[in-house]
């Protein structure tokens, strides 16, 4: 059979598979051609696929969650002494040397023997490419997601502001991506229309965002607090009036432990619609302690006791230096407040550092002779009541003595 009959038989693109081979004339030319096919196939099959298939059950085990899919795999695998990543490499090195005897036949212008094998098959060739792109397709998403991870990674190392979680956010958002695309050229290719499947989509889209508008605003919240960061996992924050040590954070809700050891869950939308204060997020925290004077104690001298006390506290950051300022004057005491620094701020930390400041100050002041005064209040009586009277230790009550008019009156 001639070129010419050949091309007629197959279809593009087997037909210009056929052109490259259509210049070999002689039966060395067709030995060495074969040769190659074969050598190409051997190096596939048994390096690259091989390869291929492990990197793939890599990331896939990886992107697997710790919960019932993950258990049941390790159940299958324990049983069945195949595994299918062992299956999927055997599929794929039987396609790939199916793949070369076809070509082998078109080297040796075998066409109608290939022609019937693929119609006893149901394969055509134009359905045969159609197979091999999908593979290619899939293949090639599942090596871009282990390059995007690695990649992720690399940069992460080199990065003091991306977490864990933050990292793992921006590899499962790629890996969607990038099967998103594999899947949208598949159909394409396939043939598959897809502007009814975008309709339904829009529509299921528009279905659930409106009767799940709190749970994916919490959704699109907690991927905003996932990458702008105003907290992390151990850090001492008061959200909306609940004050406490964070101890998760996922895309639908924060969690936080407070100081009474309870569990505090918030929706990721309200924790973005409240004023959020993080006292661990600078390094250092400052701290207030109001302590009262008597009136009749000189206000520079106590300021000067109090300092001193303060800088001999233990867990009180020597920069910046403390400070005592005048601050009001009380009912009964001239107000200093006493401002100082801690370091890697903790509940724990913050309080220690306040009892070794009040027992510090408190001790210099009745060293040095400074009075800190309890509230007092000054009490009149009305006359036309009777006064006041107080009560003898007999218990019985006497009223004050009234005073006469002096004998000069």
């Amino acid at each position: 059979m001639g070129p010419g009959a050949s091309t007629a038989v197959l279809q593009t693109p087997a037909a210009d598979l056929w052109n490259v081979f259509d210049g070999l004339n002689t039966v060395e030319e067709r030995l060495v051609a074969s040769a190659v096919v074969v050598f190409i196939a051997i190096v596939v099959g048994s390096w690259v696929l091989p390869m291929m298939v492990r990197l793939s059950a890599g990331l896939i085990d990886r992107q697997l969650p710790d919960g019932h899919v993950r258990r049941w795999g390790e159940l299958l695998s324990r049983y069945v002494p195949t595994t299918l990543a062992n299956v999927c490499l055997r599929l794929l090195q039987v396609s790939i040397w199916f793949v070369t005897i076809l070509v082998v036949m078109l080297i040796w212008e075998q066409v109608e023997t290939a022609r019937d094998l693929l119609h006893t098959m149901g394969i055509t060739p134009g359905r045969l490419t159609d197979i091999l792109l999908t593979i290619g397709l899939f293949v090639a998403a599942y090596l871009a997601a282990n390059a995007l991870r690695e990649l992720v990674e690399q940069y992460s190392d080199g990065a003091d502001q991306i977490t864990d979680h933050q990292q793992e956010i921006m590899i499962r958002i790629g890996n969607v991506a990038l099967f998103t695309v594999a899947l949208t050229g598949t159909l394409t290719l396939w043939g598959i229309d897809l502007s009814g499947l975008l309709v339904g989509a829009g529509f299921l889209g528009i279905v659930v965002g409106l009767a799940a508008r709190q749970t994916l605003g919490s959704l699109i919240a907690g991927f905003v607090l996932m990458f702008s960061q105003p907290f992390t996992i151990g850090d001492w924050v008061e959200i909306g009036g609940h004050e406490g040590i964070v101890t998760n954070i996922t895309v639908m809700n924060t969690r936080m432990k407070n100081f009474d050891g309870e569990s505090i869950v918030m929706p990721n939308d309200q924790v973005s619609n409240e004023p959020i204060k993080n006292r661990s997020a600078q390094g250092h925290l400052r701290v207030r302690v109001d302590v009262g004077v008597d009136y009749e104690t000189d206000p520079e001298h106590a300021e000067e006791v109090a300092l001193e006390a303060i800088g001999e506290a233990g867990h009180v950051s020597e920069a910046p230096s403390p400070q005592v300022i005048p601050k009001a004057f009380g009912d009964s005491a001239v107000i200093l407040e006493l401002r100082f620094w801690i370091d890697r701020p903790t509940p724990a930390r913050k309080w220690r550092a306040v009892g070794e400041a009040i027992r510090g100050v408190k001790s210099a002041f009745e060293a040095e002779g400074i009075k800190i005064p309890f509230p007092q209040r000054e009490l009149s009586g009305r006359t036309e009541t009777g006064e006041f009277r107080v009560r003898d230790g007999t218990g019985e009550a006497t009223a004050p003595e009234e005073v006469g008019p002096s004998p000069e009156d």
